[in-house]
């Protein structure tokens, strides 16, 4: 089989001719399938031949192939005639019909043109797969003709065990091996006999690389060992409608409160931003234990909070990460709505939160959530791939993740990363989280999303599928509640206030603990208020267990009071502050009694108050008036921010791409109209010249009392082609004759001058 390229064609047909012959369809799919081709314009066809043949454009659109269009492209740099025959021969397939179709479809994408011999390559596929099919470079330019395949193979085979081992190794490529440091003697003996008899070729010392002539005879003339011209077809469980879409509406309404409990932990706490930017290790795991999730979700519901823009670095001094204002306004929306905002926001990001405690290439450490390590742009193109095929397999079929991988192996074999494998895991679990799939198989809202519908129209999806919100709760004498659904908003806030999530589910169960009810004291609530609200919350009485802790807590509550001097703490009960005294663990506080009722300490009050809550104590902060300082209910926010929105690609849609292919025809008969009407002139073609050259042609003409043809550009700044007879230059004009009548020119105006 011929490996050399094929000869340029005698005739004078270029892909600018095979682009212009193209029908109106045709243009319109090309336009369609290599958007970038699309903008800018192109001012005609020509100028469309000449961008889809530029080395960029043909990287992206080879980069776009999937496997079965990449072999055969690559089985066609092999052959000397490109069809259907040769290329499936190539590829050792008996059947032609489904490479004709792939030719068919790489002339359509313009990686093909047809010439008068027949399909040709565009020049710049060379560049951009320079291994083709894992082949290395021609040996003719150091060795000239090579002996004949069969002779080539009989050499092989005469070859000593270890040069065969070489070359087993690289007949299917890569090509190319490097011998390591102190290799044994019988490998470097293989590589000199390879060497000697020219079945090799040695860039450097320690370099092999196998010839492309040796590599095809080894191969028995095939280009590929497992031509792939078929996608694979996962397979996997068959769930059914109700299943996956009933479990993405539970995971949904997980992921809201979750989401809700992230925003109440750090509105109340909010963790230190790293000098380097990112959240802590510690306050991620100080996160995910207040959260009862593992560290994984921790990560990405702090990365998904934020890529919805509902947390967000507040800018102070001491930086801190809060929830925005815009959680205020997300957190009032129905849980349809908020979804919505959730699962685009996840769709567009180009962070991954599976990086989150892993050690970036080439770095020290680990990346931390938040962070900018964890700003990946390949992530948005990664997601968007794995859901699509989710999306292509038969409807609520739950596919194994090895056989996504597979697929997606098939579908972008030269745009993905080397741990695939770990990225796909990362997205179905992430895609689980949110409800985009449920049970493994993409649900209704799922693939109400990848068709990138309104938010409207996606919350609508996601609608039937949200258990309804309740307005009440189930007190037990446990000092636990029991919520059988999603709370109202107005009802959720209050519980997470006065009571700690115990368990989710379909029932969330709420326990009440001193530490509880003392906060939604702290928050400005009485005890009749705590207890009016419990009691107007449940369809049973308010258990006595449960009012004698609230009543309790509120007796010892404010009974001692700390304020600034750096702080005081003052208590009418002598005998708590001598057991505050007493205590061990507030000796970093460095009490002092002053009075009988009053302590002081040289600590921050808000430390002072800190630490006698974490030690069993009630206190209240009070201001130097005497009065209570009551803590805003929100909690700590960050200043109103504008978020700019996610980069995304707007695709060229098919009213942009008619209209764009009859600009072009239009630009292509102008373009056609102006070369006849060159090639109609008289005289010769005009360069554009300086003044300096246009003064010495003119000149010269003068003094030889010689006809000039000049382009001389009017009052109205068109150009027009006068024969001209100068007759003396001056003052930077030429006076002469045009056309019969005496006619003085500004030099200035002369763009360009060649003699008659």
């Amino acid at each position: 089989m011929a490996v050399t390229p094929p000869a340029p064609p005698t005739t004078a047909r270029s892909m600018a001719d095979d682009v212009r012959d193209r029908s109106d369809g045709d243009l319109h799919e090309l336009l369609r399938r290599r958007q970038d081709l699309a903008r800018p314009a192109p001012a005609d066809l020509s100028a469309l031949a000449a961008r889809a043949s530029t080395r960029a454009s043909v990287q992206r659109a080879v980069d776009n192939l999937d496997l079965a269009h990449l072999q055969v492209l690559e089985a066609a740099m092999l052959v000397s005639t490109i069809d259907p025959e040769s290329v499936a021969a190539s590829l050792g397939v008996t059947s032609t019909a489904t490479v004709r179709v792939l030719l068919q479809d790489l002339w359509t994408v313009a990686l093909l043109w047809r010439g008068a011999e027949g399909l040709r390559l565009v020049r710049t596929v060379a560049e951009v797969l320079p291994q083709a099919a894992g082949l290395g470079p021609s040996a003719r330019e150091q060795y000239g003709a090579l002996s004949p395949p069969e002779e080539l193979v009989a050499l092989a085979q005469t070859a000593p065990p270890p040069a065969r081992a070489i070359l087993d190794r690289l007949t299917w490529g890569p090509p190319s091996a490097v011998l390591p440091m102190g290799a044994p003697d019988r490998v470097a003996e293989g590589a000199r006999w390879l060497a000697e008899h020219q079945l090799v070729l040695t860039p450097s010392a320690d370099r092999l690389v196998l010839p492309r002539e040796v590599a095809l005879a080894l191969r028995g003339g095939r280009s590929h060992a497992q031509p792939a011209l078929d996608p694979p077809r996962p397979s996997g469980t068959q769930r059914t409608a109700q299943d996956v879409d009933g479990a993405a509406g539970q995971q949904v309404t997980d992921l809201l409160s979750l989401v809700d409990d992230v925003a109440t932990e750090w509105g109340l706490r909010p963790p230190r931003v790293l000098r380097s930017g990112g959240l802590a290790v510690r306050d991620l795991k100080r996160l995910a234990s207040a959260l009862d999730v593992d560290v994984v979700r921790a990560a990405f519901l702090a990365e998904l909070t934020y890529a919805a823009g509902l947390l967000a670095d507040d800018g102070s001094l001491d930086a801190a990460w809060a929830p925005t204002p815009a959680y205020d306004e997300w957190q009032k929306q129905p849980g349809d709505r908020r979804w919505a905002v959730l699962a685009r926001s996840w769709l567009l990001t180009t962070r991954a939160p599976h990086l989150v405690g892993t050690t970036p290439p080439g770095g020290a450490g680990t990346i931390n959530a938040l962070g900018p390590q964890a700003h990946w742009p390949p992530a948005r193109g990664l997601r968007r791939d794995v859901l699509d095929q989710l999306d292509q397999v038969p409807s609520w079929l739950a596919p194994e993740a090895g056989q996504l991988c597979e697929a997606l192996r098939w579908r972008r074999p030269r745009r993905l990363p080397g741990n695939l494998d770990e990225v796909v895991a990362a997205v179905l679990r992430e895609s689980e989280w949110l409800g985009v799939t449920g049970r493994g198989a993409i649900s209704s809202a799922g693939r109400a999303l990848l068709a990138d519908q309104d938010e409207a129209r996606l919350a609508a999806a996601m609608q039937p599928h949200l258990p309804e919100p309740v307005k009440h709760v189930l007190l037990q004498a446990d000092l636990t509640a029991v919520a059988p659904g999603p709370l109202a908003g107005g009802l959720s806030t209050f519980m997470r206030l006065v009571a700690d999530i115990e368990s989710r589910g379909g029932a969330t169960v709420y326990r009440f603990t001193t530490d509880s009810v003392r906060r939604g004291l702290d928050a400005g609530w009485s005890v009749d208020q705590v207890l009016g609200a419990l009691e107007d919350a449940s369809h049973t009485p308010v258990p006595q267990p449960l009012e004698y802790l609230v009543r309790d807590v509120a007796r010892r509550h404010g009974q001692t009071r700390v304020g600034a001097m750096r702080a005081y703490v003052r208590c009418d009960d002598e005998t708590t502050l001598g057991a505050m005294l007493a205590e061990r663990e507030l000796s970093p506080l460095q009490l002092r009694r002053i009075a009988a009722t009053v302590l002081v300490s040289p600590v921050a009050a808000e430390t002072v108050v800190e630490f006698l809550r974490e030690n069993g104590f009630a206190p209240v902060a009070e201001t130097p008036d005497g009065g209570v300082v009551i803590p805003s209910s929100a909690g700590h926010r960050t200043p109103l921010q504008r978020r700019s929105a996610p980069v995304t690609a707007h695709a060229v849609d098919d009213e942009l791409v008619s209209t764009l292919v009859v600009a072009l025809r239009a630009g292509e008969e102008a373009a056609a109209f102006q070369r006849e009407e060159r090639a109609s002139r008289q005289g010769p073609s005009l360069p554009s010249t300086d003044p300096t050259t246009t003064l010495a042609v003119l000149r010269e003409a003068a003094a030889d009392r010689q006809a000039v043809w000049v382009g001389y550009s009017d009052a109205d700044g068109q150009v027009r082609r006068l024969l001209f007879h100068p007759h003396r230059v001056e003052g930077g004009r030429v006076h002469g004759t045009a056309e019969g009548s005496p006619r003085t020119l500004s030099i200035h105006r002369v763009t360009g001058a060649a003699p008659d």
